[in-house]
């Protein structure tokens, strides 16, 4: 795969563009709760969102008693520290376990095509009948706008019905090009957001951690547009995503692992092995106290969790992205404050994290160069999939929407 390198746009350049256009943003504080992180929808049978307590607050003690008195199951317990969110919410179920954040992607898209009678279909077929796409001059110009004003119109549903922010994807064949990332943010999806009169604040923009979308995110967070990182298999990646600002940075867990079974020669992941951890643990509580022990304002997302002692070991991370067998176990399974298996004590805390130490190597300011110096074959193998597999879904929701358009009765 070729990706063209550019320069990218100036902050000044782009504040003009969004003032010429109108367009108004509003910055994201992060000084006091955020709304919830994003959840994907797929077809399998869901439970209820879950919401952490109040005594998730940074002024927790990492040593402080984690059951209270309405503490009654695991799922209680672990819920005082960290923003708990399943991994997959049924469409049958949404009315009845209605998640409080949501992602829309090119998955969504396709599952919505796949189902119908869905409540999101609407969305779908009103993009395929928008005039101004079909009166594109070429097919490809006319798909990417059909694709664009569905993931839109459907973001732009998820929003009446979430509380929290929607993440938007943004499509990952653009993964590589810094000043094509910002044009699809601004001048498309924000573009098409605002007519429908969605806030800015309401949303968020779901980037893979390329170099090029760590620059994109720090340009777009200079003007208040919350950015996603996702694909982040690093610490190099976290901290060049911290430093540029990023909202949210997720880190998948299990990949990590996954990766660490069937592979050898990456240094990052052998040192944490040699230690005595497991890599993608370890990524996320470095990442964590890098975060919270310079004053990063980012919020940390522990994806591709596993079990429950993933869980437990991540205590105190801002969001926990679980699977529903082991937020299930955690319903079914009374909470003992002094279990022998698992501890319910908190493992991370901005109070913890200024006591971390980091080499001055960690330390850099990262650029181009140094990421990619950094980035090990597990991240770099893990990311490259991850884009990829994105692309590939893009792709097969253009091809899909040229074979159903134009939609029945239009």
């Amino acid at each position: 795969m070729t990706h063209t390198l550019q320069s990218p746009p100036s902050a000044a350049a782009l504040s003009a563009s969004i003032q010429k256009g109108r367009w108004k943003t509003v910055a994201a504080g992060f000084s006091v709760a955020p709304p919830p992180p994003a959840v994907n929808f797929t077809l399998r049978r869901s439970i209820p969102r879950i919401h952490a307590s109040a005594s998730s607050s940074s002024s927790s003690s990492p040593s402080s008693p984690s059951l209270g008195a309405g503490e009654n199951n695991e799922l209680d317990a672990v819920s005082a520290f960290s923003e708990i969110v399943p991994d997959t919410v049924v469409f049958d179920d949404f009315e009845r376990f209605p998640p409080t954040a949501a992602t829309v992607s090119s998955a969504l898209l396709l599952g919505i095509c796949g189902l119908p009678d869905t409540i999101f279909r609407n969305a779908v077929d009103m993009a395929l009948a928008d005039s101004t796409c079909a009166g594109l001059d070429t097919t490809d110009s006319k798909l990417s706008c059909f694709f664009d004003k569905a993931i839109v119109n459907v973001g732009g549903d998820l929003v009446k019905l979430v509380p929290g922010r929607v993440s938007t994807e943004v499509d990952a064949r653009l993964a590589y090009d810094t000043n094509a990332i910002i044009r699809k943010v601004v001048h498309d999806l924000l573009r098409l957001y605002n007519e429908i009169d969605v806030p800015h604040d309401r949303l968020l923009f779901k980037i893979p951690a390329t170099w090029q979308g760590i620059e994109a995110a720090k340009l777009l967070e200079s003007e208040g547009i919350q950015t996603h990182l996702t694909f982040v298999y690093s610490f190099a990646q976290a901290a060049a995503a911290a430093q540029a600002g990023a909202s949210v940075i997720q880190i998948f867990v299990g990949r990590l692992r996954d990766w660490a079974r069937n592979h050898s020669g990456d240094t990052e992941i052998e040192t944490a092995v040699k230690s005595g951890e497991d890599p993608g643990l370890a990524l996320v509580r470095r990442s964590y106290n890098y975060i919270h022990k310079y004053g990063y304002k980012s919020k940390l997302m522990a994806a591709a969790v596993r079990n429950k002692q993933d869980l437990f070991s991540l205590l105190g991370v801002d969001y926990v992205i679980a699977p529903l067998k082991v937020l299930q176990s955690l319903k079914d399974s009374p909470a003992v404050p002094d279990d022998e298996k698992y501890s319910f004590v908190r493992k991370l805390s901005p109070e913890t994290a200024t006591h971390y130490n980091f080499t001055n190597k960690e330390l850099v300011k990262w650029d181009q160069l140094s990421l990619a110096s950094a980035m090990g074959p597990a991240s770099v193998e893990l990311l490259s999939a991850g884009v990829e597999g994105y692309a590939n879904q893009a792709k097969r929701v253009e091809e899909l929407f040229g074979k159903i358009w134009p939609p029945p009765n239009v």
